[in-house]
């Protein structure tokens, strides 16, 4: 890795891109300081103390601590991840989205455009509701229609100002901006949060137990980046044989190839889909107020909490991260169901002459696809299970909580994994240019 990037920085044009890009992080982390006019900064920060649960853990940890200071990129990407999502669940039931899809790189244009016409109307309820609701409780230093509209106004800009500089990232600087920006703010809270794991089982202890504690502090990240390594570079790769055909007098074709199937094949999605859902009803109950008492549906928010699960004294919480583990696993299927159609390629490779040795074209193909992607499904979302459930062991019998989990791990991975992956294109695509010009 470090080769690769010192190799990069040798180039003109990609030393460009890194130094724009960076250029680009510098200016949303300034940004981060700034504050909303009119609010107490120190609200949310007391507000969230007085949580029980960690159902805003992964929200702050997405915005890197924007959401606590409430400056005027609170709101963050948030609103773009949410709206890319519904966006791409909407292309399966809306015929039309579908075909902007398949439309090249016209109807990809089409379709980022409602994206972000979504994401500035997803900002623009979301910080109306924060506001208004929020507004009347002490968010609000003057609680009136002037500094409603200005809290709302500038939460909706810091969102729109940061999608664009995902934007503008992908386009003139490394990796895929929006990616890249969400890295960036999970990145930020990671030293604080390691500070306080050390101050927590090694400051004031003796020697041994620092140094045992230290050991497997470490040896549980390297673990958990290393499960996350294998998850995103495993690809199962199904080989695909063409048939050869005669045009005129020559045979053309009899080429092999081979369809490659990631073992990971919904990346963070599901985890995501799976805690969000999870956090639902606790944050809605958090911001009316409730929290259910100590009766049936107080136990029932307490255990979809995950700071309550494995713990050693309250064993009927980890129901919940049962129920989680659940979710995992039936999103995983999910989308990929609605991402990858072994039936369009089997017809593809059957109208190509294509097929898998041993293996009709048509039904047949799909079906042994379907089975083979049934099978690495499992194996990824197990994989996804152990790096999210690590976190959580350790939270519940050691105490040992963090913002950044398995969730954040997969994502912060995979972004540099990827971007890397982008880097060495780039001086792959230069060397044969610089090949063709000799």
């Amino acid at each position: 890795m470090l080769t690769t990037l010192k190799n990069a920085f040798k180039v003109k044009e990609i030393r460009q891109r890194v130094l724009y890009t960076l250029g680009m992080l510098v200016i949303i982390r300034l940004a981060s300081q700034l504050p909303v006019p009119g609010v107490n900064r120190d609200y949310f920060a007391n507000w969230f103390a007085q949580q029980t649960g960690d159902a805003f853990n992964l929200f702050d940890a997405f915005t890197g601590g924007s959401f606590l200071s409430m400056s005027v990129i609170a709101l963050n990407i948030t609103p773009y991840i949410t709206s890319s999502i519904i966006i791409q669940l909407l292309t399966i039931a809306i015929p039309k989205l579908e075909e902007m899809q398949k439309d090249g790189e016209e109807g990809r244009k089409k379709i980022t455009a409602i994206t972000r016409y979504v994401t500035v109307a997803l900002a623009l309820v979301e910080s109306s509701a924060m506001a208004i609701g929020f507004g009347r409780r002490g968010l609000l230093q003057n609680y009136n229609a002037l500094n409603v509209i200005t809290v709302v106004v500038a939460l909706t800009a810091g969102s729109a100002f940061l999608m664009w500089i995902g934007e503008r990232i992908t386009e003139k600087g490394i990796g895929n901006g929006i990616s890249v920006v969400l890295t960036i703010n999970i990145v930020s809270r990671m030293p604080q949060e390691l500070v306080g794991l050390f101050k927590q089982f090694v400051t004031n202890r003796e020697i041994a137990p620092a140094v045992v504690a230290s050991v497997i502090i470490i040896a549980v990240i390297v673990l958990m980046v290393v499960l996350v390594i294998i998850l995103n570079s495993g690809v199962r790769k199904i080989p695909v044989q063409y048939a050869k055909k005669m045009q005129g007098r020559k045979m053309y074709g009899g080429n092999s190839s081979n369809i490659p199937l990631k073992i990971n094949t919904a990346g963070v999605i599901p985890v995501i889909f799976a805690s969000s859902l999870m956090q639902f009803p606790v944050i809605i109950c958090s911001l009316f107020g409730v929290n259910g008492g100590t009766g049936f549906w107080g136990k029932v928010l307490r255990g979809l909490s995950s700071s309550n699960w494995c713990r050693p004294s309250e064993p009927i919480y980890s129901i919940g991260l049962l129920v989680y583990v659940a979710l995992v696993i039936f999103f995983a299927y999910f989308y990929t169901s609605i991402t990858f159609n072994p039936i369009e390629i089997a017809e593809n490779m059957k109208k190509q002459g294509g097929f898998i040795p041993g293996i009709r074209p048509g039904r047949p193909t799909s079906e042994y696809l379907t089975k083979i992607l049934n099978y690495i499904i499992f194996i990824g979302a197990c994989g996804l299970t152990i790096v999210c459930v690590l976190p959580f062991f350790f939270n519940g019998v050691f105490g040992a909580s963090v913002s950044f989990g398995g969730t954040s791990l997969i994502i912060i991975v995979s972004v540099v994994v990827e971007t890397l992956k982008q880097v060495e294109s780039l001086m792959l695509v230069r060397n044969y240019k610089g090949f063709l010009n000799d």
